[in-house]
């Protein structure tokens, strides 16, 4: 911008009609001095539009042809008006005020004063013009920050909004578990125990069945009792492969034959992580009992660098439930996967029975300081 200006300046002089004083070296550097005080603009808009203005008062108060030494005032003046510098924008008018007395009592001028008046209030104009259109931009600065800033504050609200109705909801599932399910499953765990007890009581001996009905009630009571805290705390708590002992070992109490392994090196996972692999092997399990008939289960956890597989494969007969389209485990096992970004596989295996297989990253900037227990292989 100021070697531009600087251009401009010199080519405007050149052109002028000639001064009542010849362009010499001092009004040269009077135009440069202006000009190139320009490279000051945006960090100093005040004392730039001071500098320009001492040069080009002292170009015009010397009569020297041409005007051209206002251009360097008239850009400081629009950025000292649209920076917000009142009292300084106000310095080019006087200096104005100081010129027009000058030229007025200068004998050698010749042009009567009322052509005097009218050049110097044509300049005035343009300086005007000048700080008019700097303190525009400042006012639609101003009001484009004020509109972003309501627009930040609007969805900021709506976001609060948001998880106000989300908490909402989530205490109004919470309630709506706790008054069907729990006192469904209470009676269930009840009833049982009640039968467990007479036929111990008897000498008889307790089926198996019924043993794994008790068990799995409690189990039922201490998942929804998660469950429902999770809805009305909004937080989950810790990994879920902490407990993969325990389901494995139930599933075994119940009948279902199923094999544990672990390869890689064992270590931390984000809860999320750990919890989604949980509820895949639960899920399939579930569906291995219900669909594949007396099979052999075998669930698999392999630790790579950045994922855990999670591999479940049984020997049974059946579809792991995809068949006739009701149940919606394969639909929550994707859906829990592809929240994690990770990918799940599912199907028959060509040598008999079903396969799941879910890959869950595992974000390094996400693990937990402290590992979580993992089950030992068996």
């Amino acid at each position: 911008m100021a070697a531009g200006a600087a251009v401009f300046v010199l080519v405007g002089v050149a052109t002028a009609p000639p001064g009542r004083t010849g362009l010499d070296a001092f009004g040269v550097a009077l135009l440069l001095g202006g000009a190139l005080a320009l490279v000051g603009l945006r960090r100093a808009p005040a004392a730039t539009l001071a500098v320009a203005t001492v040069c080009g008062l002292g170009y015009l108060l010397r009569g020297y042809p041409g005007v051209a030494a206002a251009v360097p005032v008239m850009i400081s003046l629009f950025a000292a008006a649209r920076a917000g510098h009142r009292r300084t924008v106000a310095l080019p008018f006087a200096a104005l005020l100081v010129l027009m007395a000058g030229d007025l009592t200068v004998a050698e001028v010749g042009l009567p004063p009322r052509q005097i008046v009218q050049d110097r209030f044509l300049l005035a104009g343009w300086l005007v013009a000048s700080a008019a259109l700097g303190g525009a931009f400042r006012q639609w600065g101003n009001y484009v920050r004020e509109a972003e800033r309501r627009a930040a504050e609007a969805e900021r609200t709506r976001e609060e909004a948001a998880l106000r109705r989300a908490g909402e909801e989530r205490l109004r599932i919470a309630r709506e578990l706790h008054d069907s399910l729990t006192h469904s499953i209470s009676i269930i765990k009840v009833q049982t125990g009640v039968a467990v007890h007479l036929a111990r009581k008897r000498g008889e001996r307790v089926p198996d069945a019924l043993l794994a009905v008790q068990e799995a009630s409690a189990e039922a009571m201490r998942e929804l009792r998660a469950t429902l805290e999770v809805l009305r705390d909004g937080d989950p708590g810790g990994s879920g492969l902490d407990r993969l002992g325990e389901l494995v070992e139930r599933a075994r109490s119940a009948g279902q034959p199923v094999a544990l392994t672990v390869d890689g090196d064992e270590r931390a996972v984000p809860p999320e992580v750990g919890r989604a692999a949980y509820r895949i092997v639960q899920e399939a399990l579930t569906n291995i009992t219900r669909h594949a008939g007396p099979a052999l289960a075998e669930v698999r956890l392999t630790y790579g660098a950045d994922t855990l597989t999670v591999r479940v494969d049984d020997d049974g007969l059946g579809t792991g439930g995809a068949a006739g389209g009701a149940g919606m485990g394969l639909v929550g096992m994707r859906e829990r996967v592809a929240e994690l970004g990770g990918r799940l596989r599912t199907g028959p295996r060509p040598e008999g029975g079903f396969t799941v297989c879910a890959e869950l990253p595992i974000p390094v900037a996400a693990l937990p300081p402290q590992a979580a227990p993992v089950p030992e292989a068996s």
